[in-house]
């Protein structure tokens, strides 16, 4: 091929084979969906429906039902314990009624006659888990929070493998990196969110500027027992962030199992147990992950090597039957080295096509380093009432080292397709160079202790809390950058040689921060329905900037006895994030210990509707939002590094509309759609240039995750997991913030995994054999990227010999397979 092919025509055929494959695969998706929405003519269904109850005969709500034979086929209860839901037909079949707090209940199938049964299944308390678990689960968070379940994760075809990468495929909810776990919600960053294991809260890495450095998420998807979240409208127990909260529960187990996983990007040992008298638990894990593999398939060609490593535990022992003391622990070690070689894209248009080449030169080696402990009592002196207190350090340790000096080759390549240069150079555009250092490192501890308290009395449900935080963080600072072009430095000057960019900062900073909240949630006797009103205060103090807030909230939920099952809420409240250490940062690397804290008022309004379609259970969620923002600090975002422009003030606003429709797309197992449509704007202070987008402004956003199995044989798993995201603005470096109004294309991904279970309960190994110890097996094949599209996460700025700047997109990851072996002993 000469040129082995002109550019123009590989570019031509890669686009019209994409849209040949994206069209097929649609279709395909199609036919699946409309397969299992009418069924299979050649296959017996049966309809299993019910009512679950507790021993008091009171409905329960969201109990998980799935089958022993194919754990990933099933569904949930809704508020009046109702379910249904449609699988193939099997006398081998057992239904497994299972929620946390109780003891779980069985029904076998093989008596089964006609296409439907019905199941009345009443679950017991556990006398052990008494207490808040029980006072949690029954008021399901005022219903701002949507609960995702654990098992979701291990299906889901993606890069990150992490709980964020469920949660990214949720209204509200928007990312265009895969490679990292970060997330926007509504408008915000991603540090207005606020994370929580077991009431412990997780803070990210404070020195990553891209998703290559970034290791394994604080969160052990093998470790958890639940997942709640909400995108917006949380109430004053959840925090001083504002944008949403990820609530994990890490599980207390009953019997002992470990797992075993290995893929070609990273293992991990999963253990967990209990003694005889189920007063002591454990459950811990080792995580290893690279993705090396994945690098491979960036533009900027080297010696990736990414180790990234953690052991976390979760320790319980029941000191008595209203008492227990748990600790968690957390090490994580992280090391990101980098040897660049070479770089080369191709961008523009069908006309005009620019080429670069960067030859490099240097060395990145980053290391970060974390450690978590917390030690938690509980008491629950009876089944309504639940005291709590807790005590945890946090630990980080993060070095960013490099010298890398890049020198590159700026030009147009030939794109006519007679000429014999087709696809070579045509015209030099500009040499240049730039040359980047960085010592950086940053040391940080926070120690808190908090008080927290449940009352369950009538119709009432009274919670409070404190806390008490000390951080001391220090922050050193040594980078500089050099920029070239055409054998003159940039800036240019005649007399000396000026650099680019430079900063030498030097930080410590010892504070303390108060917090405390109270609120109390009420159900309203009104005719036949169920109103429940919750309200509550949140109050902050922080000594560095003696800035005091005060936060009220409430929320309203209204759960009408209509035929039809809808459910309305209406949340309203003041939200307010004090700076931490990286807000206090400007541009330089200089702290304002003036900042205060970003400040909002926000609206949600939602619904929900629950309806059967087919004789299979749906549920449609719809909220709308608008959030009124005031002293806020402008930012921006390269890649994940996030850069305030704290000696800048701005209002602003973000308002949307979220949409979602989950159940059985595919009988028996639940999958979903989500759409959202935001905008979010600010007004800096002074500069007099009016309203400019935020660097959130993701115009809409489009997620489908879809579930599938053979119905002759529910071993055979397919999923699929789609993303499609509007542009992101973005503007040229050192450039004021109304200039960052350029957009970036649109983020498109596709992303499928296929799975195989060789061992479970209902496909039992055989005797004596070599397999015998296996209690499940199960390997699973994802392709990632599948229609290798080149998506953008940042640009590169480069000059021509004019002087004109140009911005070369940064691709982030092509199509790659991924092999994993699941194994549970």
């Amino acid at each position: 091929m000469i040129l082995l092919q002109s550019f123009i025509s590989k570019k031509v055929s890669v686009i019209f084979a994409q849209m040949k494959q994206l069209i097929g695969y649609l279709f395909v998706t199609l036919v699946l969906i409309l397969t299992s929405l009418n069924g299979s003519a050649q296959k017996k269904y049966i309809t299993i429906s019910g009512v679950i109850t507790d021993d008091l005969k009171q409905p329960l709500e969201l109990v998980n039902i799935s089958l022993k034979t194919a754990p990933s086929v099933g569904t949930t209860s809704d508020k009046d314990g109702k379910f249904i839901f449609r699988i193939p037909f099997s006398s081998k079949h057992v239904v497994v009624f299972s929620m946390l707090g109780y003891e779980t209940v069985e029904y076998a199938l093989k008596d089964a006659k006609g296409s439907r049964v019905n199941l009345f299944p009443v679950l017991k308390n556990k006398t052990s888990d008494i207490g808040e678990v029980l006072i949690s689960e029954s008021r399901n968070n005022n219903g701002s929070f949507v609960k995702l379940d654990p098992k979701a994760v291990h299906n889901l075809p993606n890069a990150s493998g992490g709980i964020e990468g469920l949660v990214k495929t949720l209204p509200g909810v928007a990312s265009n990196n895969e490679l990292s776990s970060q997330y926007s919600v509504r408008g915000g960053n991603f540090d207005e969110n606020l994370v929580f294991v077991n009431d412990i809260e997780i803070y990210r890495p404070m020195l990553i500027r891209s998703g290559q450095q970034e290791g394994l998420s604080f969160i052990n998807p093998d470790m958890v027992s639940s997942i709640n979240f909400s995108a917006g409208g949380f109430d004053p127990s959840y925090g001083d962030k504002m944008s949403s909260v990820l609530d994990i529960k890490y599980k207390i187990p009953t019997e002992y199992n470990t797992t075993v996983s290995a893929s070609m990007l990273g293992a991990s040992v999963h253990f967990e147990g209990a003694d005889r008298k189920k007063r002591f638990t454990h459950n811990s894990g080792f995580r290893y992950k690279t993705n090396q593999y994945l690098l491979g398939t960036l533009d900027e060609k080297g010696e990736y090597e990414p180790n990234f490593f953690d052991f976390q535990t979760f320790l319980n022992y029941r000191i008595s039957p209203k008492a227990d003391l748990s600790f968690i622990g957390y090490i994580a070690k992280n090391k990101y080295n980098y040897y660049p070689k070479s770089r080369e894209t191709r961008f523009g248009t069908y006309n005009i096509v620019r080429n670069i080449r960067v030859f490099y030169e240097g060395k990145e080696e980053d290391e970060f380093n974390t450690m978590v402990g917390a030690l938690t009592f509980n008491y629950h002196p009876n089944i309504n009432t639940n005291l709590k207190w807790v005590a945890s350090s946090y630990f980080a340790n993060e070095k960013e080292n490099y010298d890398i000096l890049g020198e590159y080759l700026f030009s147009e390549l030939e794109t006519n397709q007679g000429s014999n240069q087709f696809g070579k150079d045509k015209t030099l555009l500009g040499v240049g160079g730039h040359h980047e250092f960085a010592r950086n490192q940053l040391e940080a501890r926070i120690h808190s202790l908090s008080h927290k308290g449940k009352i369950r009395a009538d119709k009432h449900f009274l919670q409070w809390g404190a806390t008490f935080k000390h951080e001391r963080i220090e922050d050193q600072m040594r980078e500089w950058e050099r920029r070239d072009s055409a054998g003159y430095s940039t800036p240019y000057n005649d007399k000396k040689v000026l650099l680019y960019e430079s900063i030498r900062q030097k930080h410590s900073i010892n504070s303390n921060r108060i917090s405390a909240y109270v609120q109390d949630a009420y159900t309203l006797p009104w005719l036949h329905d169920r109103v429940n009103v919750s309200a509550g205060v949140r109050v902050n103090y922080w000594d560095y900037n003696k800035e005091f807030l005060i936060s009220p909230r409430a929320s309203v939920t209204w759960e009408p006895q209509w035929e039809d099952q809808w459910l309305f809420r209406l949340a309203s409240g003041f939200y307010h994030q004090p700076p931490f250490f990286k807000e206090l940062k400007n541009l330089d690397g200089e702290i304002n210990p003036n900042t205060k804290a970003q400040k909002s008022f926000q609206v949600v309004a939602g619904a929900d509707h629950l309806f059967s379609a087919w004789d299979r259970p749906f549920k449609f969620t719809a909220e709308a939002y608008y959030k009124y923002l005031y002293d806020l600090i402008p930012y921006e975002i390269e890649n994940v590094r996030i850069r305030y422009l704290s000696d800048q003030l701005a209002t602003g606003y973000a308002a949307g509309l979220d949409m979602k429709v989950n159940g059985e797309f595919v009988s028996g197992i639940q999958s979903w759609a989500s759409l959202s449509l935001m905008k979010t704007q600010e007004n800096i202070i002074g500069d007099g240039k009016g309203y400019i987008p935020r660097p959130t402004d993701q115009r809409f956003n489009f997620n489908l995750f879809i579930q599938d199995f053979m119905p002759s044989n529910p071993n055979f798993n397919a999923h699929l997991s789609l993303n499609l995201g509007g542009k992101l603005p973005f503007g040229p470096p050192k450039s004021p913030k109304y200039m960052h109004t350029l957009r970036m294309p649109l983020y498109r991904r596709l992303d499928l995994g296929f799975s195989r279970v060789f061992i479970s309960n209902a496909l039992p190994a055989k005797r004596n054999s070599i397999w015998s110890n296996f209690k499940d097996l199960r390997v699973t094949l994802d392709v990632f990227n599948i229609l290798d599209i080149n998506n953008t996460v940042s640009y590169f700025w480069v000059s021509d010999v004019n002087n004109y700047q140009w911005a070369v997109p940064s691709y982030l990851t092509g199509r790659r397979f991924n092999i994993r072996i699941t194994a549970k002993f």
